[in-house]
């Protein structure tokens, strides 16, 4: 029986454990990334565990989320991972670099490697071939120090992919395809491969954008396959030596198989508050709109941007209608500045954001109150804008800007002309914002810089095999990261003050659970929290 892409990556990097789907892996790991709200407290771990250097091929911690530095406790962060980074061999990509997951595709991932993050959105490296999951931040500490990757083996879904999308209908609306077919729940436990021979339609930016939103779906990670399209992008990168070929064997098993024919797909729109809550752009026309973002980890790349510029020409957005946009890495924002696009941009009335997470996680450019907010993100939870009854829609950039310039909801295949945007044959290279670690020698001599908002970790009892315990919260279904500790300018900046932030858990569900809980533990000489 022959193996899926992901099942060869697995058995190279096996460490322990048999591939039966259900039954416990280690895995080793190549590459490891962080983002800086979840990135200090990876630090931290890591410091805990006394290893002097990271043993990993490639690890980079990206500062990306908190920007805003509204305070002093998001710049202390940034100080503090800088040196830490330079101490224990860890590169670190500066604020105003760019997203972590795109400037990771551009400059560090490479097909057949595994890859892990704090951040649940890594699984955007599958587009290039990687096998790259999301992960706590101790389990990236643990693997930043040569330690295994446990997961449980998942299951192989297969997605075949025939035909070609028709003009104005784009990777985003797959994404939202797959979303409405198998829902935020149906990825669970599995893997999910793309294949047949629409891919070879498909760029490596619209790839990532497709794994990028598979995390949406509960999977484990989404993969592509490496082939010549993923070595064209890599060489316009300057890293054809990082190409291998990756694909599946002919008789690879799949535990299902999901057909999509490109050709008949329409533009979807995801409605509040799930990305599963698809329907066709069409069946909300004339939908008032008041704000809409360009951007984030899943449509920021130069594509993305070089459509929005190109629709954007010559034209002026709604003047009842707030855009920004928000370029994902340095390299696509001079890019679009060298070709002119930046110009057509700017001059249609959008606001240029920084190259970072921004709107996505509530850092800014929230909507007014109850506003209808089309976003070309991947998520859009109750609440995370930074608007509690902020109404938000996920889009594809093409919908976005339909809909922009015309102050509604707005099917973009009634925009008029066809576009005519193409990738460069060479891409810029400027990585003087990622700052390489001091060597071993010099690295002993780095002082690891600490501000007074970064709490050691509170002292904690080994969990015993049997609990008894109050339950003190019950919750629903299709509770999300943001439900148990919400994003957002006011609290991310806690990030690495436990004490503090764990004010906030579950605020969103019921905002005496953390009194309520701190009580239940002072009672037991222990907190649980049963969910």
């Amino acid at each position: 029986m022959g193996l899926t892409i992901a099942q060869k990556i697995i058995q190279a990097h096996l460490l322990e454990g048999e591939m039966k789907v259900g039954e416990e892996i280690a895995l080793r790991i190549d590459q490891t990334l962080t983002q800086d709200a979840t990135g200090t407290m990876a630090y931290l771990e890591f410091e805990t565990i006394g290893i002097p250097r990271v043993k990993t091929e490639r690890s980079v911690a990206y500062i990306d989320h908190n920007t805003l530095q509204c305070g002093f406790m998001n710049a202390d962060d940034h100080r503090y991972i800088g040196s830490v980074a330079k101490k224990h061999g860890i590169y670190f990509s500066r604020p105003g670099n760019g997203i972590c997951h795109q400037v990771h595709l551009e400059r560090f991932g490479i097909p057949g490697k595994t890859l892990i993050g704090s951040d649940s959105h890594t699984p955007t490296g599958g587009g290039i071939g990687m096998l790259a999951m999301g992960a706590g931040g101790l389990d990236v500490a643990v693997a930043m120090g040569g330690g295994a990757y446990y997961i449980t083996m998942p299951k192989m879904y297969k997605v075949n992919l025939t035909g070609k999308l028709r003009p104005f209908v784009s990777a985003k609306d797959v994404s939202l395809e797959i979303l409405r077919i198998l829902s935020v729940k149906g990825g669970v436990g599995a893997i999910i491969e793309w294949g047949g021979e629409g891919i070879k339609t498909l760029s490596v930016p619209e790839r990532a954008t497709i794994t990028n939103m598979g995390t949406e779906l509960g999977a484990t990670t989404s993969i592509f396959p490496s082939d010549e399209i993923t070595k064209k992008f890599l060489e316009a990168e300057g890293r054809g030596e990082d190409w291998v070929e990756l694909k599946s064997d002919e008789d690879a098993v799949y535990d299902r198989v999901i057909d999509i024919n490109l050709s008949t797909l329409k533009p979807l729109i995801a409605c509040p508050h799930s990305p599963d809550n698809v329907v066709t752009v069409e069946s909300l026309k004339g939908t008032k709109c008041d704000q809409v973002c360009i951007g984030s980890c899943t449509n920021s790349s130069l594509l993305d941007m070089l459509k929005v510029a190109a629709m954007l020409k010559g034209k002026t957005i709604s003047e009842d209608v707030s855009l920004s946009i928000s370029p994902g890495s340095k390299q696509v924002l001079r890019m679009l500045s060298d070709c002119g696009a930046l110009g057509d941009i700017l001059a249609s009335g959008a606001r240029v954001l920084e190259c970072a997470c921004g709107p996505c996680i509530g850092m800014g450019f929230s909507p007014n109150s109850a506003g209808v907010s089309l976003r070309t993100f991947n998520r859009n939870f109750e609440g995370r804008s930074g608007t509690a009854d902020g109404q938000v829609y996920l889009v594809s950039p093409e919908t976005a800007v339909a809909s922009a310039l015309a102050g509604t909801i707005t099917d973009p295949m009634t925009f008029g002309k066809k576009l005519s945007v193409s990738m460069p044959r060479k891409f810029l290279i400027d990585d003087t914002a990622v700052i390489a670690p001091a060597s071993p020698e010099q690295a002993k001599d780095v002082e690891v810089l600490r501000g007074p908002n970064i709490k050691p970790f509170p002292a904690a009892n080994p969990v015993t095999d049997v609990i008894e315990a109050e339950c003190v919260l019950k919750v629903g279904d299709n509770i999300t990261t943001d439900h148990i500790m919400p994003a957002g300018a006011k609290i991310l900046p806690y990030r690495s003050n436990i004490p503090y932030l764990s004010q906030f858990c579950f605020g969103v569900c019921d905002k005496s659970f953390p009194e309520r809980a701190k009580k239940a533990g002072e009672s037991t000489q222990r907190s649980y929290r049963c969910i």
